[in-house]
């Protein structure tokens, strides 16, 4: 059985329902996007955000960004909506956005110094002065990915595909190297069998080095909260969920 790269990125919104009526942490945004009169979303997958707000009602400029060409045909199935093909660091500069946004912890995907630098000018640039960029990252302490694990039975999901097919997910610890830590995500029949694995990296900054990045780059921190209740950043947060302002 073929897993192909159109079935991954289903499978991503089969996995991640975006519902902000539900999900806090889609509730903690929306409002955020439905409120600005342009919104720029960086890493935007297969845009369910994006397309729930023109759904709902927003009249503005919306643009998705993301680097995952099957991801993006699946949002350009909603056309009213502009999507564009490429990373954070080739944001357009000097279009003025009133918001950017980075969810479902995208912004751990940038792995080096050189790649945060990069995409927070690119961010920085494309936001009008005063234009806020509110995105999150896994808090370091709370030590999330030894959870990431088939031993560990939340992790493994089983789903059947819009196609029919039932399907197991489950994610594995390739290494921890530094900050980074790099995982797989299995997708196989129920009885086992491999179709295909997924890679990625993800970077856990600590509250210190990310607001000392985002500094340089030129934002100013607005607030920062530990969890999707606006709760303040403690030392048994999960999250560092953070609005930044271009000055």
């Amino acid at each position: 059985m073929v897993f192909s790269d159109a079935d991954a990125a289903a499978l991503y919104d089969l996995l991640n329902p975006w519902d902000p009526d539900t999900r806090p942490d889609d509730g903690f945004y929306f409002p955020l996007v439905m409120g600005a009169e342009s919104v720029l979303d960086v890493g935007c997958g297969t845009g369910a955000m994006l397309r729930l707000a023109r759904e709902r009602g927003h009249r503005g400029r919306l643009v998705g960004l993301d680097p995952d060409a099957a991801a993006l045909d699946r949002a350009r199935r909603r056309a009213d909506i502009e999507w564009v093909l490429g990373t954070a660091a080739e944001s357009e500069s000097g279009v003025g956005f009133r918001l950017a946004t980075m969810t479902g912890h995208a912004f751990q995907s940038l792995l080096t110094d050189h790649d945060v630098r990069a995409s927070l000018g690119a961010i920085h640039g494309a936001l009008r002065p005063g234009g806020r960029f509110v995105f999150e990252t896994r808090h370091p302490q709370a030590r999330a990915w030894e959870g990431w694990t088939h031993t560990n039975p939340d992790d493994v999901v089983d789903v059947v595909d819009e196609t029919g097919r039932a399907l197991r997910y489950w994610h594995d610890v390739e290494s921890v190297d530094g900050d980074v830590v790099t995982i797989t995500g299995t997708v196989a029949q129920p009885d086992g069998t491999v179709l295909r694995v997924l890679r990625e990296g993800l970077r856990f900054l600590d509250i210190a080095a990310l607001n000392g990045i985002l500094a340089e780059a030129g934002f100013e921190v607005e607030a920062q909260f530990g969890d999707w209740n606006r709760e303040p950043v403690t030392g048994a947060s999960r999250e560092i969920i953070t609005i930044a302002r271009r000055g």
